[in-house]
């Protein structure tokens, strides 16, 4: 009897005596849902090596409730990346819905989308992680797929200018948002979507300029 318990520990009983996984308790959930918003903070702030005990404080939780939901830096890293792409990906839906003329929807994901930090993304993944892992390659194709939605449809509707791809986009979108970690003029994101929005007037068709190179693809990207 005593190893039957111990083999349905952590389960609770259904209809008919079937088992299933207890669900995690809320607590623990805010607890993890915490860590993961601190660290981004953070790594916004002072980029992705900030020391995980300062992950903890921010969150206000102890050391060991960091490290049992994360046993390192590259499982709260994954989370972190993961967090952000799909929230971007949730911003790309939903300006798409919400907008009737394709080109207000795309530049209300662009602002939406930096308001998510899509530009710490960057610093994040270009350290010690797996970039290849299946969740992160599915979460990346479906906010690929949302975000070339949108271009398509501003240039089918002759509001985006053609010599640019959803590259260009998501190109300068990263560069326009990435943080600068460390440094003294802390302010500086409060001109953020002056900047988008400057980016966003020279995209509208007719372009004014003939713009260097090739359009930007996401195969470029996957290769760069």
């Amino acid at each position: 009897m005593k190893s039957v318990a111990k083999a349905v520990a952590g389960k609770s009983a259904g209809p008919a005596g079937s088992c299933r996984v207890a669900r995690p308790r809320a607590d623990a959930l805010r607890n993890r849902e915490r860590i993961v918003a601190a660290a981004l903070e953070l790594f916004v702030e002072f980029g992705p090596d900030v020391p995980l005990d300062d992950v903890a404080r921010r969150a206000s939780v102890g050391n060991a409730t960091l490290y049992r939901n994360f046993p390192d830096r590259a499982a709260l890293t994954h989370e972190v990346v993961l967090a952000v792409t799909s929230r971007t990906t949730l911003r790309a839906e939903e300006a798409a819905a919400a907008e009737s003329d394709p080109f207000a929807a795309l530049s209300r994901f662009v602002h939406a989308a930096a308001d998510e930090r899509i530009g710490a993304l960057c610093p994040m993944i270009s350290g010690v992680f797996d970039k290849d892992h299946p969740d992160l390659l599915a979460e990346r194709d479906r906010l690929e797929e949302a975000v070339a939605g949108l271009v398509s449809r501003a240039q089918s509707a002759g509001r985006l200018r053609t010599d640019i791809a959803v590259g260009d986009v998501l190109v300068a979108l990263s560069q326009l948002t990435r943080p600068l970690p460390g440094i003294a003029c802390r302010g500086i994101d409060r001109f953020t979507h002056r900047h988008l929005q400057l980016f966003l007037d020279g995209l509208e068709n007719p372009a004014r300029s003939e713009l260097p190179g090739s359009a930007a693809t996401l195969e470029d990207l996957r290769r760069s």
